[in-house]
């Protein structure tokens, strides 16, 4: 009996003296992070989810706040913002920094050259993809972290849009970037502006649409209760949102949070196509019901759609790194018969 005594006893302190070195060997990260959705809308759902799959699977070792709606600052400065310490992620697109180089368009949407979320994702993990995002993203003091791709997106009008005519003098919210370029040239006037503008501009007649996302997240901003045109399936865009974080941050992770991060971004990536490929089938439905005219376009429009983008990229890839980019994109396409 004092022989088992002594042994559990033994035993206790060993658990104990285990328990008391994991406690202190226990490494913390603390993320803020600001995304342009607001939490209303499906993507900022997801992101939430992104959140607490992060939580869960590090055992409360890694704490996000997640700031939504650009809460902090504009959708276009959250990159600059958590590259200088205001934040530390940033969970918005890289066709924002398109101003600092053109290479951004070409890290965050092609531009009609993906036909699904899949194919684009393909890329990214099977085409040396993260390598070639960060070799443009280190250099402006940010790790790309990964992609979650809602799918082709929706645009939104009070005029009708079922035909590359209907563009000519369209006044529409667009992002900054190629959208901008390829879109003017079809004789549209496109106006740069943040999420959360979209709604009073199209109330007050500043625009006549918005190019701003898919079905489900249109719904979300509340768009089509002004603009009863929309255009399904999506085909003129399908960007990616990246997450991003500062360098010295990221450096300063546990491989452990690393890996964690990576793979709650490729999951994240998973359920947004998935999800937001179903709710945007439900979704057609409830909005045709309601009366909003839902345009599926002929393959000839589609086509001079097609090569209006494709004069876009190479007018748009003027530096060495967009180039590089974009025939990564193109080899990627071509390599699997997609172009």
């Amino acid at each position: 009996m004092k022989l088992l005594r002594t042994f559990s006893v033994a035993v206790s302190a060993a658990a104990l003296s285990v328990g008391a070195a994991l406690s202190a060997s226990a490494e913390t990260t603390t993320l803020r992070i600001q995304t342009h959705f607001s939490p209303e809308t499906l993507s900022g759902q997801l992101a939430k989810k992104f959140v607490d799959d992060v939580t869960a699977m590090s055992n409360g070792e890694i704490e996000i706040e997640m700031f939504y709606s650009s809460a902090v600052v504009k959708s276009a400065e959250t990159f600059d913002a958590a590259a200088t310490g205001i934040l530390d992620c940033d969970m918005t697109g890289g066709a924002y920094q398109t101003g600092k180089n053109p290479a951004f368009q070409f890290a965050g949407d092609l531009m009609g050259g993906y036909a699904n979320p899949y194919q684009q994702m393909a890329w990214l993990l099977h085409g040396d993809g993260r390598e070639k995002i960060n070799e443009l993203y280190n250099g402006h003091n940010m790790q790309f972290i990964g992609w979650w791709i809602p799918g082709p997106e929706s645009l939104s009008s009070t005029k009708p849009i079922s035909s590359v005519e209907d563009f000519k003098d369209w006044k529409f919210r667009s992002p900054p970037g190629m959208a901008t370029l390829v879109f003017k040239n079809l004789g549209a006037s496109p106006i740069v502006m943040d999420f959360n503008e979209i709604f009073t501009a199209l109330e007050t007649g500043i625009i006549d649409g918005a190019d701003a996302a898919n079905l489900t997240n249109n719904i979300g901003l509340g768009l089509y209760d002004i603009a009863k045109h929309t255009n399904y399936p999506g085909f003129h865009s399908m960007p990616a949102d990246h997450l991003a974080c500062r360098m010295d941050v990221w450096e300063a992770m546990p491989d452990h949070h690393k890996a964690i991060m990576e793979v709650a971004m490729d999951s994240l990536a998973l359920h947004n196509a998935t999800l937001n490929e179903v709710k945007n089938a439900q979704n057609a439905k409830l909005l045709r019901d309601q009366g909003v005219n839902l345009y599926e376009w002929s393959p000839e429009e589609l086509a001079k759609f097609r090569q209006a983008v494709k004069a876009g990229w190479t007018e748009f890839a003027t530096t060495p790194e967009s180039k590089e980019l974009l025939n990564s994109h193109i080899e990627f396409l071509t390599g699997m018969g997609a172009m």
